[in-house]
């Protein structure tokens, strides 16, 4: 197939749609992950950790101050006030809501050994889409998704690599806080130790699928796809 008649093949979608579907099927990949006892998910197990050591605060509340933290170091890598990433924390606080409606209904589903791994895996497949579209849809994110993305593209460091790190530190983190204060691995799970060390990889090859099919347009992004408020194009090592 020519260039011509592959790019003529390439599809487009609107990048305001794909955070929209991505908020929705992570948030329900979050809770399905929990409600399968495979342990929590790596990005949020750093404020989990902190609202069962420090309950004074909710995990919401720890939630938005982990995201506070990352949304600070990227401006202090880029050494400059990004207003853009202030809009990750409305996408945050949707991204919470519909965590707490999915609660409200995932107790309704089987449960057993089988339906838990099943509910696993589709949890898993569902992060990964999610946060695949999130890297690409052209908009601010959800902080803790935003913050290995940026951070790729600041260092030029692959992102399945990236996000590996990222996911194990924030693992080993909460391994430490829970088991020396409280005395026991709080939250995690084979599930959590499986997807740190294996989801980075699994959104790099979901995100080259969607690279060869589909360009995504947004309010935000130019019609060649690049970042206008980063004025460059993104970076090889995105997802």
């Amino acid at each position: 197939m020519s260039k011509k008649t592959a790019g003529a093949a390439m599809r487009t979608w609107r990048g305001e749609l794909a955070l929209f579907v991505a908020v929705l099927i992570n948030s329900l990949g979050v809770v399905l992950m929990l409600y399968s006892n495979a342990g929590i998910s790596a990005i949020s197990s750093v404020p989990f950790a902190f609202s069962q050591v420090l309950p004074q605060l909710s995990l919401g509340t720890w939630t938005y101050i982990f995201q506070g933290l990352l949304i600070l170091s990227l401006m202090l890598l880029r050494k400059k006030f990004v207003w853009q990433y202030l809009f990750s924390f409305v996408v945050g606080f949707f991204f919470g809501k519909m965590l707490d409606v999915h609660e409200l209904w995932i107790h309704v589903l089987p449960d057993g050994m089988v339906w838990r791994v099943i509910y696993f895996a589709i949890s898993y497949f569902l992060i990964c889409v999610g946060i695949a579209l999130s890297n690409r849809c052209g908009l601010p994110i959800i902080p803790t998704d935003l913050f290995p993305r940026e951070l790729a593209q600041i260092t030029g460091i692959p992102y399945s690599k990236i996000k590996i790190a990222f996911d194990v530190i924030c693992l080993g983190v909460t391994a430490v806080m829970t088991g020396l204060i409280l005395g026991r691995l709080d939250g995690l799970g084979i599930g959590t130790v499986l997807a740190a060390f294996t989801m980075g990889k699994s959104i790099g090859v979901i995100g080259v699928f969607l690279d060869k099919r589909v360009r995504f347009v947004s309010v935000l992004t130019a019609r060649s796809g690049e970042k206008k408020y980063h004025g460059k194009a993104v970076a090889h090592g995105r997802a």
